[in-house]
This record gives structure tokens, C-alpha cells and sequence, in this order.
């Protein structure tokens, strides 16, 4: 089989296919889609972000933690609040993939007005 157009012309090894696989895992909350998504928009406290996503504060921190212990979300203390941001290091190619994703599900969405409920199972 031909390699596709990333060229490679081998399979990458094996705890490569893991580490994807725990990084679409991580992902597949839509409430930790929707954290990456935010905070790649700019930092924030759990109390903004619960806000922006619709949580309840213990579920955002949950994701959070997460999040953070998976190396793509780091924080700061500022003064009694605690502040998160996409770890440029180590998350930036991940907020990369989602906001490609996003992005083209929303342009597909706006363009075919297909509600996204019909894009599961697909």
C-alpha cells in the first residue's frame, strides 16, 4: 500500500499508536474538546471556563486535572485563583488537530446546515 501524504513510507512504531490513542481518548469528552478549544483562545480561571462550557465547576476541575496530568494544560497561581493555559510545549500540536477538526465541522455544518447530532456514528 502506498504511504500517504505525510511521507512516511513506514509504519510509525507502536507506542506511537498508543500515545495517539490516549490522546483521542482524552479528547473524546466534548466538555475537554470544548476546555482545549477555549483555552487555546486564551487562559482562564475554572470558574470562567465552567462558564464558557456549560459545567459544573467540580466536573470542569476534573477535566482539568486531566487534562493537565497528560501534559496539554498547565496552570499558575495568581493570587487565589488558579489560572490554565494549552502547554505550548508539549499541547500545541493537539490544539492544533482540534481546532482543525472544529473548524471543518463547523464549516461543514454552516454550509450543509446538517445538525451535528447526524455526524456521530460516522
Amino acid at each position: 500500500m502506498a504511504a500517504g501524504g505525510g511521507g512516511f513510507t513506514q509504519d510509525p512504531p507502536a507506542e506511537v499508536w498508543s500515545e495517539a490513542a490516549a490522546a483521542f481518548g482524552l479528547l473524546a469528552s466534548p466538555a475537554r474538546l470544548h476546555i482545549v478549544w477555549a483555552l487555546a483562545q486564551g487562559e482562564s480561571d475554572v470558574t470562567g471556563l465552567a462558564e464558557r462550557v456549560g459545567g459544573a465547576l467540580p466536573a470542569v476541575s476534573q477535566h482539568l486535572t486531566k487534562l493537565k496530568l497528560a501534559g496539554l494544560v498547565r496552570s499558575r497561581r495568581e493570587g487565589r485563583r488558579q489560572v490554565y493555559f494549552v502547554d505550548t510545549a508539549d499541547g500545541a500540536d493537539v490544539v492544533t488537530v482540534v481546532r482543525l477538526v472544529v473548524d471543518q465541522l463547523s464549516n461543514r455544518a454552516a454550509r450543509t446546515r446538517v445538525p451535528a447530532a447526524r455526524l456521530r456514528g460516522l
